[in-house]
């Protein structure tokens, strides 16, 4: 399949700039198994690179501008000078890799072109944007910042969307984008940028690792995800703790309840973020010490019901596909991603698989929500040079 992508990626560049690029670079979509908004809470996260990637064609040139093309969406072109990048200017998908150009710009004086193309679901809560950002940030650290690696990619493709776009992302879904490994998920402590690979060889153990999309879109430069941020720093200010990482206990929590309502939200969003901690450290245990992977089922389930209830940030749709997999045999399912809308994830048995699909659509089909997407995926490499 990569060839046929990288031939895909060099003809559309081709089609927009007339030359050819200088190469095509790849990073993955993430799922994450545990760990949800933990990350800028300096907590711990556990994700898996996806077989999904955003592909970027690229090539300098010589005329001072920058020029952004995609193979989704109308084809335009989005084209100005490189003096002319700004945060919000190019806006829309654009900005995204304008972003990463920008944090680059004194080595891209001269300009770049840059097509991307891809084959992750936007706005399904899998982190299409640092696969965006990823890829490209990889391929211009190969042509004009050799000296930048891994966790050096992670902050300027993190840049891009915090500081550009203004979408208050952590520091997950980039880690996962560019440090994830085949075969294994990513335990990684967002406090001090630490991390390891755990084995997780789902097909070994005859499970598969299905996603569903709900198709509810979301969108994180905007709304509720920035809500939850804040109220995660108001909690940790009023806790004397600079992150809420450095609770361990639920029973420390108390002091929020100070018989308001606003008290009471604050309490259910720290108590997810601790507890939240508490299971991505459990899941990673039971991976690193060889525990049959389906005994992380209820941990995955435990995970929804605290980020519907405590952190509020699931919807009905979500809840419905995590309950029909759950009926139909799953060992484990959650929704994934910022939240608001997005996806789902179940932990299923290979034999099992066609049934749980099944009962997923049954269930969509009775919300009058359409026919899911679904599709099974594995964990995978991170960022990487295609051609």
């Amino acid at each position: 399949m990569s060839g046929e992508q990288v031939a895909r990626a060099r003809a559309g560049f081709v089609e927009r700039f007339g030359s050819q690029p200088e190469g095509v670079w790849a990073a993955p979509g993430r799922v994450n198994v545990i760990g949800e908004h933990t990350d800028y809470n300096g907590g711990f996260v556990l994700p898996v690179a996806m077989e999904h990637t955003t592909r970027a064609a690229v090539a300098r040139r010589d005329d001072g501008r920058v020029a952004f093309a995609s193979l989704q969406g109308d084809g335009a072109v989005v084209e100005l000078e490189v003096h002319e990048l700004t945060p919000g200017r190019p806006g829309g998908w654009a900005g995204y890799p304008a972003g990463v150009v920008l944090g680059l710009r004194d080595r891209l004086a001269d300009g770049v072109s840059i097509l991307v193309d891809t084959d992750v679901p936007v706005g399904a809560g899998l982190s299409s944007s640092a696969a965006l950002t990823c890829s490209v940030a990889l391929a211009l650290s190969d042509l004009v910042a050799p000296d930048l690696h891994g966790q050096d990619l992670v902050e300027l493709a993190r840049s891009a969307e915090n500081d550009f776009v203004g979408a208050p992302t952590g520091i997950l879904d980039q880690s996962a984008s560019v440090l994830c490994t085949a075969g294994h998920a990513l335990f990684l402590d967002t406090r001090d940028l630490t991390s390891r690979q755990v084995p997780l060889d789902l097909a070994a153990a005859g499970l598969a690792l299905l996603v569903i999309d709900s198709g509810v879109a979301h969108d994180h430069a905007e709304g509720g995800y920035g809500d939850r941020r804040r109220e995660c720093e108001e909690a940790a200010s009023r806790l004397g703790v600079g992150l809420l990482r450095e609770i361990d206990d639920v029973a420390a929590l108390d002091v929020l309840a100070d018989g308001t309502a606003e008290g009471d939200v604050l309490v259910r969003r720290a108590r997810h973020i601790v507890t939240e901690n508490a299971r991505v450290l459990e899941v990673a245990s039971r991976l690193r010490g060889d525990a049959d992977p389906r005994t992380i089922g209820p941990i995955l389930t435990a995970g929804h019901a605290s980020l519907r209830d405590d952190f509020e940030i699931s919807v009905p749709l979500l809840d419905a596909i995590v309950e029909a997999a759950l009926e139909a045999g799953a060992h484990g399912a959650r929704m994934v991603g910022g939240g608001f809308g997005g996806s789902a994830i179940a932990l299923v048995d290979d034999e099992s698989l066609a049934r749980v699909v099944d009962a997923i659509r049954a269930r969509f089909d009775q919300e009058a929500a359409g026919i899911p997407r679904t599709f099974v995926t594995v964990p995978s490499d991170g960022a990487r040079r295609l051609a």
